[in-house]
């Protein structure tokens, strides 16, 4: 609460959610730094554009988002409003809530896997190469950790995520300035900027093609940010603090995440030995550079492994936040009775943490994580909904604003004035190119092995989506539902 005078006012957030017919059942308890925080975390360039980095090399090489389905449905209208708060809740619930956490957690898996096999002398040193088995194994581990951590009251996690939004900024610095530093061969300029990976065994050569689809490396990592929508019931004076907690996330992490790539690829000097399976981390490209960087400069890659660590702290601080966001739109969805049992998800605990949310999450997402013992393949599917899934539950609220919503909108004490249409139509369409560009084949020729999946593991998430409302949903969901008597 805040006081004037000693004089107890009401939260201006707190305020704002009873205005739309919800009890505060939340502790709000966070602040604006607090909730900058967890997008932030979420957003984690050490964490996308690490894990990624590969994928970068490989496709260029060159240096380089529960309030959304309740704004669809306001912004939709009467008439569509169940429809599209339906459709919105569903994408991101699978994208945001599961599949990211899914894809986090497992690349800090899979990390960890690296460290252990370079610190035992890797692949060419007789290294210990972990299973997927216990990768999978390491992986649920995490899951279990940090569904523990998001058991705790909610100041707690407070904490976690501004020590994780401070390590995130700090680790950058430090690494964009440390790789290039140590590294005894550096690329040139003109090879950073300008140099195209066309020599790769994707049968790519288009530079045009490469640049496209280098651009997914970014898309992936700058997404998440819709954390500041979820925790909005648990932040004070959320009317203003959630979106200042979004926009700063966004261009703080655009600004790190550029100094970050080009501290890395200023250490690159061969491209295809990065990506060599027969390299000492077994072609995991951001842990050979660190390791050779400081093997080249000392005789010894321990130093490369100690910044692996700060990277993978980093990871596993956005897996715990990705949990925390999770679980409150798990919450909100479930209190508007769209999940089954939602009764049950919808409760809170003595510290007003939906519990039960939390643990649904986790253990949703490692059930789609064990579909990497059977292929890689079907695991990189589904998680490739993470990114796509989520980027359209991001469109879909702010595409009902520029179209049916856009007379009758009332901007609310944050907003972009004159220029939100503007805005508004760029990011649509922007949305629709990358969600072509996600589709596109990653390999030539085309085979099972190679074909890109994105597509079918989307369409198909979209018509159970659509025959689920067809079906049954129509009937009983109305969107969301207020709380107030």
């Amino acid at each position: 609460m805040v006081y004037e005078d000693g004089v107890e006012l009401e939260d201006s957030g707190q305020s704002r959610l009873q205005q739309l017919g919800y009890k505060q059942e939340l502790k709000r308890d966070l602040s604006v730094l607090s909730n900058f925080a967890f997008s932030f975390s979420i957003i984690s360039v050490l964490t996308g554009l690490t894990t990624l980095y590969s994928t970068g090399l490989r496709f260029g090489a060159f240096p380089t988002s529960g309030g959304l389905y309740y704004w669809s449905a306001k912004l939709a209208g009467p008439r569509w409003a169940p429809f599209a708060s339906w459709l919105t809740g569903w994408f991101n619930i699978v994208g945001q809530v599961w599949a990211v956490t899914t894809s986090v957690d497992f690349s800090l898996a899979q990390l960890i896997q690296v460290m252990i096999l370079l610190s035992t002398g890797g692949v060419n040193g007789g290294g210990y190469q972990a299973s997927k088995y216990v990768v999978i194994a390491l992986h649920g581990g995490i899951l279990f950790t940090h569904a523990v951590l998001n058991c705790l009251p909610v100041s707690y996690l407070s904490i976690f995520g501004q020590f994780a939004a401070l390590w995130n900024l700090v680790g950058v610095f430090v690494l964009m300035i440390v790789i290039p530093t140590v590294a005894t061969h550096t690329a040139s300029a003109e090879f950073v900027f300008t140099h195209f990976n066309t020599d790769n065994d994707d049968g790519i050569k288009s530079k045009p093609y490469i640049f496209v689809l280098g651009l997914l490396m970014s898309q992936y990592t700058l997404s998440g940010y819709d954390a500041s929508a979820h925790m909005t019931e648990e932040t004070k004076n959320a009317d203003t603090n959630g979106p200042k907690g979004i926009i700063s996330a966004i261009g703080i992490s655009v600004i790190v995440g550029w100094g970050y790539l080009l501290g890395i690829t200023f250490a690159v000097t061969n491209i295809p030995h990065l990506l060599d399976t027969n390299n000492d981390a077994g072609g995991y490209a951001v842990a050979q550079v660190f390791y050779e960087a400081f093997k080249s400069r000392f005789g010894s890659g321990v130093g490369g492994i100690i910044c692996l660590g700060v990277v993978a702290i980093a990871i596993f601080f956005c897996g715990m936040s990705s949990v925390t966001s999770n679980s409150r739109m798990v919450y909100a969805f479930s209190r508007d009775g769209a999940m089954p049992y939602s009764s049950v998800w919808h409760k809170v605990n003595k510290h007003e943490v939906p519990i039960n949310a939390v643990w649904l999450s986790v253990c949703i997402s490692f059930c789609m994580a064990l579909t990497s013992l059977g292929s890689l393949v079907a695991f990189q599917a589904m998680v490739s909904i993470a990114t796509i899934g989520l980027y359209i539950a991001y469109a879909l609220p702010i595409f009902f604003r520029v179209t049916l919503a856009r007379k009758r909108f009332v901007p609310g004490p944050f907003n972009l004035g004159r220029y939100g249409m503007f805005v508004g139509w760029v990011a649509v369409i922007w949305v629709a190119i990358i969600t072509i560009l996600f589709s596109l084949p990653v390999a030539y020729p085309i085979t099972t092995d190679t074909l890109n999946y994105t597509p079918v593991a989307v369409g198909g998430l979209l018509i159970v989506i659509v025959l689920w409302w067809i079906l049954s949903a129509r009937h009983w969901f109305k969107g969301p539902v207020t709380n107030i008597i």
